[in-house]
């Protein structure tokens, strides 16, 4: 095989992942973390070997899948707080993206099916990553200071989005009021 042929395979290769990361948040967010890897499959247009091929079990797919939304959500802060007209605009928007990545995570716990040490290292992810994005943002938006730490805001938002499932219940709505109220309770 030639260097040019074994770099084309592995562009295909990483594509392929891509595609299965893409489809795999997609169908999560539809389905929960529990649908069929059939569904991820097929909607990335890639066979069940090539799934299992990157992702041997559904809980590395999962875990895949959590590390590639949070870089994306660490990523989203600056760029929306470079982009958007206001730093509290900013801050809805990222609080926007972190509700999506947060009720797509029901059943994260079952699909990892007990390994406490791989969820608490999501959690150390998500904490090390997104707490610091968090602090620029609320800094940004309420200059006087926020009346909440980051990582107290960032519980907060958890905590709405656990309820996220009943008839009714908005938790990115919700999300926001609290936004609203913390920035009002800044002064902002």
């Amino acid at each position: 095989m030639t260097d040019e042929t074994a770099r084309g395979r592995r562009r295909d290769a990483q594509r392929n992942a891509q595609a299965i990361l893409d489809a795999a948040a997609a169908v999560f967010v539809e389905s929960g973390v529990q649908a069929p890897v059939r569904e991820v499959a097929d909607r990335a247009g890639v066979g069940m070997g090539t799934l299992y091929r990157h992702f041997p079990t559904r809980a590395d797919l999962v875990v895949a899948v959590y590390r590639h939304q949070v870089d994306a959500a660490a990523a989203a802060g600056p760029t929306l707080l470079r982009d958007s007209a206001t730093p509290a605009a900013a801050l809805h928007a990222w609080v926007t993206l972190f509700v999506e990545f947060l009720v797509t995570k029901h059943g994260l716990a079952d699909a990892l099916q007990g390994d406490t040490e791989r969820f608490s290292a999501l959690h150390q992810l998500l904490t090390d990553r997104l707490v610091p994005v968090c602090a620029e943002l609320l800094d940004a938006a309420a200059p006087q200071g926020a009346p909440v730490e980051a990582y107290a805001f960032l519980r907060g938002i958890g905590n709405l989005c656990i309820g996220g499932a009943a008839p009714g219940y908005d938790p990115e709505r919700l999300a926001h009021l609290l936004v609203d109220g913390a920035l009002a309770a800044s002064g902002s």
